[in-house]
C-alpha cells in the first residue's frame, strides 16, 4: 500500500472551532440535521470529557501505527488527530506514547476507528480519547498510508480540517464549510431547549408543548378507560 501527506490542508477557523465546543454532540448532530455521527461503536475511554478540534486525518494498515507516527509531525494547537484503518481492526494502535507526543503539540485528543491501549495512563494524564476498541495487542511500522487524506468512519466522511466534536454520547464531524452555519444552529437550538426545560420545569407536558395530542388523534391513537379496554381486547396486552 502506498500513500500520501499532505501538509498544510484548510482548516476551519478557529473562532468557529471554539463556537462548536460550547455545545455537546447532540445538539451539534441535531443542528446539522441529525447529520455527522461517526455511529455508536467510537466510545470515549473516559467520562466527562468533551473535546472540539480540527481533524488530521490517518488512514493505516489493520495492525499498523506507522502513519500515526508519520501524522504526529503534521499536528498542531487544537487538533484531533482521526484514524482509521483499511479493513476492520480492533488491534491497540494508540497509547500513552503517542499521546505524550501529541500533547506537547497541543492535540485535543484522539478518535479512531480501531483499538487503543494504555487506557488507565491516558485518563490519569487526562488525554482524551475515543475509540471502537480496547485491545493490548501490539501492531507493527511496516506498511504505508495516507495522511490528511479524506476517511470514512460509519458512512461519514472526515476531511482535514473538519471539526471534530467528542463528549460522552460519542463523536460528530462538522464539515469545515459549515462549522459557523452549525455553531449558530446549535445556539438556537439551545436557547429552545432552554425555553422546554423552563416550561417542563413549571409542569408543562411535551404533549402540549410539541402539540404532540393533535399529532396522536392524526395517528388514529386513542385514550380509552382501563375498563373500556379490558372490555373492547379482552384484558389482553
Amino acid at each position: 500500500m502506498s500513500g500520501v501527506i499532505v501538509t498544510g490542508p484548510p482548516k476551519a477557523d478557529a473562532r468557529d472551532v471554539e463556537a462548536l465546543a460550547r455545545f455537546g454532540v447532540a445538539t451539534v448532530s441535531e443542528a446539522m440535521g441529525r447529520g455527522g455521527l461517526l455511529g455508536p461503536e467510537i466510545r470515549p475511554v473516559q467520562q466527562g470529557v468533551r473535546i472540539a478540534g480540527t481533524a488530521v486525518t490517518v488512514l493505516s494498515w489493520p495492525g499498523d501505527n506507522l502513519m500515526i507516527h508519520a501524522a504526529v509531525e503534521q499536528c498542531g494547537e487544537g487538533d484531533v488527530l482521526v484514524v482509521t484503518t483499511t479493513s476492520p481492526s480492533t488491534d491497540g494502535m494508540f497509547g500513552e506514547l503517542f499521546a505524550t507526543a501529541l500533547r506537547r503539540r497541543g492535540v485535543c485528543g484522539l478518535v479512531i476507528n480501531a483499538g487503543i491501549r494504555d487506557t488507565q495512563e491516558l485518563r490519569d494524564m487526562g488525554f482524551a480519547a475515543w475509540s471502537r476498541a480496547i485491545s493490548a495487542q501490539g501492531t507493527v511500522k511496516a506498511t504505508g498510508g495516507s495522511v490528511n487524506v479524506p476517511v470514512a468512519i460509519d458512512g461519514q466522511v472526515v476531511r482535514p480540517g473538519d471539526v471534530i466534536v467528542a463528549d460522552d454520547d460519542g463523536v460528530v464531524v462538522v464539515p469545515r464549510e459549515r462549522a459557523r452555519e452549525t455553531a449558530e444552529r446549535s445556539e438556537a437550538r439551545e436557547a429552545r431547549e432552554a425555553e422546554s426545560r423552563a416550561a417542563f420545569l413549571g409542569g408543562q407536558l411535551g404533549l402540549d408543548r410539541y402539540r404532540l395530542r393533535e399529532k396522536l388523534e392524526e395517528l388514529g391513537v386513542e385514550y380509552r378507560t382501563y375498563e373500556e379496554y379490558a372490555a373492547h381486547a379482552g384484558d389482553r396486552p
